[in-house]
């Protein structure tokens, strides 16, 4: 049977509202529907059991992701959504390496000269989380980039003065604070997911 055939014929009560994780934008929030499978390729001995996580976008029902997973057969419906949507932290170290550490910046010809590439940008990369450790409670909302304009106006050759960047860096700050506020209010109003659903189903 395929997966998306059964997903259509699945009532809408069988769909589980789960609560992934806390972003910069308020709790992100997914529906989650997940069942026992079994899976045989005609080759082996026998089928394997699997849990089979469906995971549909509240704000676009569309958007759907199907996962497999050998985890313990007593393993909730809870835990599976979240370990499935571990892959933004994988994800989120390689783009500010590659944007701001330069990950993808090499010309090596050897492996040698590639090692000693990529040890530079952990280091760096290890450097950037200390800063954001260090000063989260008084800068919460630092990142990557912020680091990088912080030490390019420190570092010799500077292109602007210390006042200007903190000032920049204040802008900057403001503007994913005003994001985030602009989320939560949204997420605010409990009405808000269950029409939209309505709406949509309505169509």
């Amino acid at each position: 049977m395929r997966v998306d055939e059964w997903v259509r014929k699945q009532a809408p009560e069988a769909w589980k509202r789960v609560e992934i994780r806390e972003s910069t934008k308020g709790k992100i929030v997914v529906d989650i529907l997940h069942k026992i499978v079994w899976l045989w390729d005609g080759k082996e001995v026998e089928a394997r059991r699997w849990h089979l996580v469906v995971r549909r976008e509240i704000a676009s029902p569309e958007e759907i992701q199907y996962s497999l997973s050998n985890a313990d057969l007593a393993t909730s419906t809870e835990r599976l959504a979240f370990m499935q949507a571990k892959r933004y932290w994988v994800e989120r170290p390689f783009q500010d390496a590659k944007t701001q550490c330069g990950m993808g910046e090499y010309q090596a010809r050897g492996w040698f000269a590639w090692h000693h590439h990529m040890s530079m940008v952990l280091l760096a990369m290890l450097f950037m989380l200390e800063q954001r450790l260090q000063h989260h409670q008084d800068i919460p909302l630092l990142s990557c980039a912020d680091v990088t304009t912080l030490l390019k106006s420190t570092l010799p050759k500077r292109g602007i003065s210390e006042e200007e960047v903190l000032r920049q860096l204040e802008v900057r700050h403001k503007k994913r604070q005003n994001a985030i506020d602009a989320a939560n209010r949204e997420n605010s109003n409990p009405n808000t997911y269950g029409e939209s659903l309505l709406s949509k189903a309505e169509l």
